[in-house]
């Protein structure tokens, strides 16, 4: 192994994946460590759940001057693990805003770092079925994903940021590359604009409160509700993603990353109700199978979590203060609009993991198990009840 002491830039170091990367970068034992950890990310403060010790840098990395003036003097870079993204209104703009705000990261080490040697990109699998705003509009290949389909024949910031490696790797001969495409990500950190298992939490919370029955969301109840699904845990996503970045045999590599498993959301929605001790309930459908597992079905109106949690800022406070939570608003830790994108699927939305496996990552995790324990860590962390 290269003896070049490593130095990790986290660019988006507050999000779930963020957090869970200089977590295990700071274990004395991680894989190719010790590790000098910089963390980049918008808020003005180190939050308090964040891995110590940690070189904090607030930044706002679509700021070309700010990225280059407080990113440029960090000359001992040696593995840039870029884990963050913008959302704006399309993806037209989601491509010129995310590839800006790559490339602003890319011009600021690349001159000043001598001893740069590694990019690791995440993406996810909307490579494989397309922004949400395309969703049911565009082909998707048949699942299980696998790392050689072709791009889905839309606009994607995803392939911006990958062209953007490809053409700065191509120029920089001593420098690789690897590509990591999770799937819904299990993981703790608050404030996050895509945190499945916070923003389930927070409506079971509401339902609680309420004395409401935990009403499965979206308009493709049978499918999403009945189809094989899979997760990516947010630590076993940070451990591909530290793998790739030393392990030879992966350099210049895309890989999907999930738990290995598959499950079904009927059986996840059944543990969130007990978590809550609420009643379960989902929109009746005609099926020809029914398991005694499934709940009792109820003819309910289809909602999404969008139309179900209008107006419900006022209970959220309510909660946060009887239950001594953290400070938070609503909107700050529940994404309703992402877990309504993610339960209107119609398809059963699960990747191969056979390539990584080959080359010699055998992470593994319990979907079922991932779901409960980040679950835990969120309530230790008083996010949320």
């Amino acid at each position: 192994m290269d003896p070049t002491p490593k130095v990790a830039l986290i660019a988006g170091v507050t999000g779930i994946v963020g957090n869970s990367l200089a977590a295990q970068l700071h274990d004395p034992n991680a894989p190719g460590g010790p590790w000098k950890v910089y963390g980049v990310a918008r808020r003005a403060t180190k939050p308090d759940w964040l891995a110590e010790p940690l070189h904090y840098i607030n930044c706002n990395l679509l700021d070309r001057d700010e990225t280059l003036s407080k990113l440029s003097p960090l000359h001992d870079v040696t593995h840039l693990f870029y884990v963050t993204w913008v959302s704006r209104p399309t993806e037209e703009e989601n491509c010129e805003a995310n590839g800006a705000l790559y490339r602003n990261v890319l011009d600021a080490i690349l001159p000043n770092a001598k001893n740069f040697q590694h990019i690791v990109l995440q993406t996810g699998n909307k490579h494989y079925i397309g922004p949400f705003a395309l969703a049911g509009k565009i082909p998707v290949p048949d699942p299980p994903f696998r790392e050689d389909y072709p791009r889905r024949p839309c606009p994607n910031f995803y392939h911006t940021l990958e062209d953007i490696t490809f053409e700065t790797v191509k120029r920089q001969q001593q420098l690789t590359y690897s590509i990591h495409r999770p799937t819904a990500i299990f993981g703790f950190a608050e404030g996050n604009l895509m945190n499945m298992v916070s923003t389930l939490a927070v409506y079971a919370a509401i339902c609680q409160y309420e004395n409401k029955p935990l009403i499965f969301p979206g308009s493709k109840i049978k499918m999403c509700w009945d189809f094989m699904q899979d997760a990516s845990d947010a630590d076993l996503v940070a451990e591909q993603e530290i793998w790739a970045s030393l392990d030879p045999k992966a350099k210049n590599q895309d890989f999907n990353i999930t738990n290995g498993d598959v499950f079904k959301w009927k059986r996840l929605w059944q543990l969130l109700a007990k978590e809550y001790n609420v009643r379960a309930e989902y929109k009746n459908y005609e099926s020809d199978h029914h398991q005694e597992s499934e709940l009792p079905k109820k003819t309910i109106p289809c909602k999404s979590l969008q139309e179900m949690m209008k107006g419900k800022e006022a209970v959220w406070d309510k909660i946060v203060k009887e239950k001594g939570l953290r400070p938070t608003k609503l909107a700050d830790v529940a994404q309703w609009w992402f877990v309504d994108s993610w339960l209107g699927q119609d398809i059963e939305n699960v990747s191969n993991m056979n390539k990584s496996r080959e080359l010699g990552f055998l992470g593994w995790r319990d979907s079922e198990k991932s779901f409960l324990c980040v679950l835990e860590k969120s309530r230790k962390n008083r996010v949320v009840p």
